[in-house]
């Protein structure tokens, strides 16, 4: 029986089909999950659990590149967008796209994972990244 890390079988089942580059929403519970994308639903009830405890869980197994937030998470969540940074790194490439480029890209994704949270805008795209645990031989 797995006794550490993470229990969830269905985040890890996500986590081990991740390749570099490939694209994981962690979201509030309002955002608009498009049909088909697989997703597990995390949300208990109003803010259990938030979005940054989830991103706290998964950032010590899974390597991350690049963070992507909508413009309104930003101009309407910035203590939100700051606990998020805090949560992952703040040297991590930040962009940020319009809320309606964030829902269409998520038709693309490889995964969502969907939070309790009702914090305006608190949706993460994570773009998976070679970690540093990789050897680079150089010349």
């Amino acid at each position: 029986m797995q006794e550490g890390g993470i229990l969830n079988r269905e985040i890890t089942r996500l986590l081990a089909r991740m390749g570099h580059m490939d694209e994981l929403i962690v979201c509030d519970a309002g955002f608009p999950i498009p049909d088909g994308v697989d997703t597990v639903d995390l949300a208990l009830s109003e803010n259990r659990p938030r979005v940054t405890e989830v991103l706290g869980v998964l950032k010590p197994h899974f390597s991350v590149e690049k963070l992507v937030v909508a413009d309104e998470t930003r101009s309407h969540s910035p203590s939100m967008l700051s606990q998020i940074q805090a949560v992952l790194g703040t040297t991590m490439t930040l962009e940020t796209i319009p809320h309606e480029a964030l829902k269409s890209r998520s038709r693309d994704v490889k995964a969502i994972i969907r939070t309790g949270d009702f914090t305006a805008y608190t949706n993460v795209l994570l773009v998976s990244g070679a970690g540093d645990r990789w050897h680079v031989e150089k010349a």
